[in-house]
């Protein structure tokens, strides 16, 4: 029984990555999820993606590259103003400019270095480096 489907994906992805593994398939399926992926696939964490339709709620099968050192959900999901950027990287960033917080704001799923140009605040996601 999954309680946290966006934790259940990164612990997979993460796992994988650490045991050496190419591909990994992470489910149940959501736009959210596929809109992480398509963050971390631009900036060049993991390889290809594609959705797979098994009946029940689907899945994706993403392809490793071997780039995560370290990812995962923050709980709970902090407001950011779009003046803090830098407190939050601090908080869950091993260094400055190094890594990225995902955060969900009012024009979509974006990074925070991209949310830090378009000058909008958000909630916290996940962090990746």
């Amino acid at each position: 029984m999954q309680f946290d489907p966006l934790s259940d994906a990164f612990v997979r992805i993460f796992n994988a990555e650490q045991a050496g593994h190419y591909e990994v398939t992470v489910s149940p399926a959501s736009k959210l999820l596929g809109s992480m992926l398509s963050i971390m696939q631009k900036s060049g964490y993991v390889g290809e993606y594609q959705p797979l339709e098994d009946g029940r709620g689907g899945s994706y099968r993403v392809e490793l590259i071997g780039a995560i050192n370290r990812c995962g959900v923050i709980k709970p999901r902090h407001s950011v103003k779009r003046t803090d950027y830098d407190k939050w990287e601090s908080r869950y960033l091993p260094a400055q400019d190094f890594g990225l917080l995902i955060l969900s704001t009012n024009q979509g799923v974006m990074n925070h270095h991209d949310a830090k140009k378009e000058r909008v605040g958000g909630r916290l996601l996940a962090y990746i480096f």
